[in-house]
């Protein structure tokens, strides 16, 4: 079974005495920071919806993104990120076992690298999925990755012998899979809170949930679909019900949110 959940907007660029690996779309990467070097603060700030200090931050990472960067300046992806999927996730707490295998089942997928395993090094960056970004591939990011997330994942899925892909990444990012070249089947978490008695989604919390369900899958060796209804963590339970065979759906009284 993989695993794949979204990057995140934030960064934590503490310093981490960790094994780093090279990313598999490390020159792809390179070809987009090109790009985005021929971009304008301001032209930034439109592209991504952000504040002027935003854009002046993220004009000056894809100034200073280096090809061949000093150990210094990368980060392993899974700690890098720092958003509410990450809280979920709690990278720093797995111990190297786990980690070993979260780098062989967990993926992160991202607007600049593609798909990132837990310890690929990483620059500081910010590229969203849904980024408008012209290249010489189309008008957009989408139309840059084309199938070629899909077929990283169909391979790691044969080299791991997984069948099944987990898809804890938001609908911006998972939108960058192109399913009719996936091979794996895909179930897609569903979590809930209920207050009232009418069960909805609450998108700060759900975010969270999808970093723990990652974490459920690597620290249990999750390998059978029907396992990921045993997920528990922040008080979440199966709800059979609502739930189909490709979307579980876990609820939790909105009291217990946290």
């Amino acid at each position: 079974m993989l695993v794949v959940i979204s990057p995140a907007k934030k960064l934590d660029w503490a310093p981490r005495d960790t094994e780093m690996t090279t990313p598999d779309f490390g020159e792809d990467a390179l070809r987009l920071v090109e790009t985005a070097r021929g971009l304008t603060p301001g032209d930034l700030k439109k592209l991504m919806h952000l504040s002027d200090s935003l854009a002046n931050l993220n004009h000056e990472r894809f100034r200073d993104y280096a090809e061949e960067p000093e150990i210094e300046a990368l980060r392993p992806a899974a700690l890098a990120f720092a958003g509410d999927t990450y809280q979920g996730l709690d990278a720093s707490s797995l111990d190297p076992e786990e980690m070993d295998y979260a780098q062989d089942h967990l993926r992160i997928l991202s607007g600049l690298y593609g798909v990132l395993r837990p310890r690929d090094a990483i620059q500081p960056y910010r590229l969203e999925m849904g980024s408008r970004l012209k290249t010489e591939r189309g008008k957009s990011l989408y139309d840059y990755w084309g199938d070629q997330l899909s077929q990283a994942l169909n391979a790691q899925g044969e080299t791991t012998g997984a069948e099944v892909l987990v898809n804890c990444a938001s609908q911006e990012y998972f939108g960058a899979v192109a399913p009719k070249a996936l091979k794996l089947r895909v179930i897609t978490p569903q979590f809930l809170e209920d207050k009232d008695g009418a069960p909805k989604v609450v998108s700060f919390y759900a975010k969270r949930a999808r970093g723990a369900m990652a974490r459920f899958i690597v620290t249990r060796r999750i390998t059978d679909p029907e396992a990921l209804r045993d997920f528990d963590l922040g008080g979440y339970a199966y709800d059979e019900e609502r739930s189909t065979e490709d979307q579980p759906v876990f609820v939790r009284p909105y009291s217990n949110a946290a």
